[in-house]
């Protein structure tokens, strides 16, 4: 590894792959760093090396994954895998773990393309053990081929939920049921962008594809959830929840959840990038141009991490991204790179047109984004929502304020699972917007290492 790169990636995935490979084809001198053993992100994950008998359950948008990392692979580019980013500053000083030693390289630009997360749905139990996220179920199958017990229940909105459970039902996984918590009321303000959603009609139909697969296979959907809890001693034992006015009861031992993704920041924020709130897609994501170049000269910024827009758009937000380095570092010059950029701009807004639909169609029920005072919000520092509308009450305006009141978001996950909905019942009780409470300050290191490594 060298001390310095003309371009440094963060993130192996469709947008950090795609803008590797445009730098290093134009003689960008690029280091790509990735905290997976293996390139592809988490949408491609495993894809060069699946455990699954029949990969082909996952998908054909999965198995397109291949040819990506494939041609990753084969270009010039110094990639380093099982790399923890655990600082990034403004000026480009990338603090990376490797092989268990921490070394600093200095960078002429960055692209930060670190993708999503799964937004927390806080809810009374879900700390329980048989707990866990539909992101993380996916990642088993994909990584392990590893599926969940017969009794599973899915919860939630949105298209990971219908996927994982297309996916489960062609690996023979026996669901209990689907508990579908898309509130009613979305369905008339997705209505008004179904025209323009038909410009992205390969999405309208490979979602259509997945709803009837559902139908087809009889499990149980409860619609229209709410009230949802998981219930038991110490491990997770049964899922009450209401559905049309009517209560019921499952009996399960493992119970997923999914309710959209959101940005991942922290390496922008790290960065003093500005960040802005987006009110259609209820998140916080970084303030870009039109060339995806952040607030701060010199990082990029592409792919999910820098909006919500799914695998395909951050394939083409990668390759915008690494024109403007290609630009930057003088291999291009501007009409050479607008002129490249016209062919990939009218795809990106193809890809796009399905976003207002979608955000509207699966916005998060507000029973998730302030949940009841019972549920433990903060699971790292064990701070419940009722703790949080209290310290709220008492003055408290913001989700850094909050760690002194509560500890609240001090624990080893930095604020990644609680970050949202602090601010989110801060802005309820006080009847302020999400936008002026704000979000966690970011400090390094941003992912968890010990004293000895960061002293090498």
């Amino acid at each position: 590894m060298k001390a310095r790169y003309s371009l440094v990636v963060v993130g192996a995935g469709p947008a950090g792959m795609a803008a590797a490979r445009c730098a290093a084809a134009h003689g960008v001198d690029v280091a790509l760093l990735d905290e997976q053993e293996r390139p592809g992100g988490q949408i491609y994950r495993s894809v060069d090396d699946s455990p699954l008998p029949d990969p082909t359950l996952l998908g054909s948008d999965y198995l397109d994954g291949r040819q990506q990392v494939s041609d990753f692979r084969n270009a010039d580019i110094d990639y380093y895998s099982g790399a923890t980013v655990w600082n990034l500053s403004r000026n480009r000083e990338v603090s990376v773990l490797v092989d268990g030693k921490s070394r600093c390289l200095g960078a002429d630009r960055i692209v930060i393309a670190t993708g999503a997360q799964e937004r927390p749905m806080p809810l009374p139990g879900w700390q329980l053990p048989g707990v866990m996220t539909a992101g993380a179920g996916q990642i088993l199958l994909k990584s392990a081929a590893i599926i969940p017990p017969d009794d599973v229940v899915l919860a939630g909105s949105g298209p990971l939920l219908l996927l994982l459970a297309s996916q489960y039902l062609k690996a023979g996984v026996g669901i209990q049921a689907i508990l579908d918590t898309t509130p009613r009321s979305n369905r008339p303000r997705a209505v008004r962008h179904l025209i323009g959603a038909l410009e992205s009609a390969s999405y309208l139909a490979k979602g259509m594809g997945l709803i009837a697969s559902i139908r087809r296979s009889r499990v149980p959907v409860y619609k229209e959830v709410s009230a949802l809890n998981a219930h038991g001693d110490e491990v997770l034992e049964a899922v009450r929840f209401n559905s049309r006015g009517q209560d019921h009861e499952l009996p399960t031992g493992t119970l997923m959840l999914h309710i959209g993704v959101i940005p991942q920041l922290q390496l922008a924020m790290a960065a003093d990038c500005e960040i802005r709130w987006d009110e259609a897609q209820l998140c916080w994501r970084p303030g870009l141009d039109q060339w995806l170049c952040s607030t701060v000269p010199g990082i990029g910024i592409a792919g999910d991490c820098a909006g919500i827009v799914g695998a395909q758009a951050s394939q083409l937000q990668g390759q915008l991204s690494g024109l403007q380095c290609v630009y930057e570092h003088g291999a291009l010059n501007r009409d050479q790179r607008d002129l490249k950029a016209v062919a990939i701009r009218k795809s990106l807004d193809k890809h796009l047109a399905i976003r207002p639909f979608l955000d509207s169609m699966y916005r998060p029920s507000p029973e998730f984004l302030t949940p009841v005072d019972d549920t433990m919000v903060c699971r790292c520092e064990e701070v419940s929502a009722g703790e949080i509308r209290e310290i709220a009450r008492l003055g408290c305006q913001g989700p850094n304020q909050a760690k002194a009141f509560s500890r609240c978001g001090m624990g080893p996950c930095q604020g990644r699972q609680c970050g949202s909905t602090v601010a989110a019942l801060i802005a309820e009780v006080q009847g302020r917007k999400i936008s002026d409470v704000g979000y966690y300050r970011v400090r390094p290191p941003v992912k968890p290492i010990t004293l000895g490594q960061m002293e090498e």
